[in-house]
């Protein structure tokens, strides 16, 4: 059963994610995204450690530091990264660069070191994912293409395929709670010098301090854990493709809520986003019920 239901919690992990576009929208005009990005995980990080504590569920044994450490600079890298690339080359660019380029780098980190091949539907599932998004992107903005920020998007994208694959093998001898909480407390002491270097004040209004737990506390602390426990049954590159219902999350919010306007280009973009990602569940639900019926007939 929760080998069945790991896609979906992956799934809502990403939707989770795609309400942060909606939610900086919202965010006081003085707030930098970067330091909106520190705030997010700083504020993750405290929530998850909170939880961890009130549960009693951690426990230091056997703990591996080197992973761990791995796991935090990963996801400590792409927030900069990210957020960097999309003011360098715009937030259609950037965005598909660094969301597009995860599922394939992801693929290849796991085929090329873990020797595990990416399925045919695996395939034709992320193509379809990524079509979607260059198209659901594609009204955006005037294209602009800068070097350094298509470097950065990549390097965006590649943070997050190696927080993917590492934290998949912390969660296989650790509780999902555990790894989070940790992972995210060194990667918010890792951006914390960005709470100094920019203004801070936005966060004590009323809507910085309602902006920074949205981010924290649902589309980082929950979203995470949600994300983590998925990973027990899905592999890195499955999750990374399913990630992609981020974009389509933040697009209709867009239009939803912030009045955002689509053209039919992007509206097909969504379909076809839609289509990938209910492939690959489709293809994760077939399989699982295969295994579940090889270990009766066992």
């Amino acid at each position: 059963m929760k080998r069945k239901l790991s896609p979906f919690l992956i799934l809502l992990a990403a939707v989770l994610w795609g309400t942060t576009g909606t939610t900086q929208a919202l965010a006081p005009e003085t707030a930098h995204p970067i330091a909106i990005g520190a705030t997010r995980l700083a504020v993750g990080g405290i929530f998850l450690v909170l939880i961890v504590l009130i549960m009693g569920k951690f426990n230091f044994k056997n703990w591996p530091i080197k992973t761990t450490i791995l796991a935090s600079l990963s996801m400590a890298l792409y927030q900069p990264l990210f957020f960097s690339a999309v003011s360098i080359t715009g937030v259609a660019i950037g965005t598909v660069v660094a969301i597009g380029s995860a599922p394939i780098l992801s693929g290849l980190i796991e085929w090329l070191y873990l020797k595990i091949r990416p399925s045919k539907v695996w395939w034709y599932s992320t193509i379809l994912s990524i079509l979607g998004c260059l198209m659901l992107f594609g009204n955006k903005e005037s294209v602009y293409v800068d070097s350094v920020g298509i470097i950065m998007a990549l390097g965006a994208g590649l943070s997050f395929a190696s927080y993917t694959l590492i934290s998949r093998n912390l969660v296989k001898n650790h509780s999902s709670l555990s790894v989070v909480a940790v992972v995210f407390t060194l990667s918010a002491i890792c951006l914390s010098p960005f709470l100094f270097v920019f203004d801070m004040s936005w966060v004590m209004s009323f809507r910085g301090v309602s902006v920074s737990l949205q981010l924290g506390i649902m589309a980082t602390g929950i979203a995470y854990l949600l994300f983590a426990k998925g990973l027990t049954h899905v592999s890195s590159s499955t999750a990374v493709t399913l990630a992609l219902a981020e974009p389509l999350t933040a697009a209709l919010l867009g239009v939803f809520i912030l009045g955002e306007y689509l053209n039919i280009i992007s509206w097909l973009g969504i379909l076809l986003l839609m289509l990938g990602i209910g492939i690959l569940i489709w293809s994760s639900k077939n399989s699982s019920s295969e295994k579940e019926l090889r270990m009766v007939q066992k």
